[in-house]
């Protein structure tokens, strides 16, 4: 036998994971970006000699 009600408590909660869980999934993305851009930077010298080979 289930529980039929959801206190009003647990819905708070899951709207606060959920707020907290997509935080991290920005911050990550955000991480990755940052990551990603940096090696491009520094890509190019490496692009240029494996070009004129």
């Amino acid at each position: 036998m289930g529980l039929a009600k959801e206190h009003e408590l647990h819905n708070r909660r899951r709207g606060r994971n959920l707020g907290v869980g997509l935080a991290l999934v920005g911050l990550v993305a955000l991480f990755f970006g940052l990551t990603v851009v940096k090696v491009k930077v520094l890509d190019p010298q490496i692009a240029a000699r494996e070009a004129s080979q």
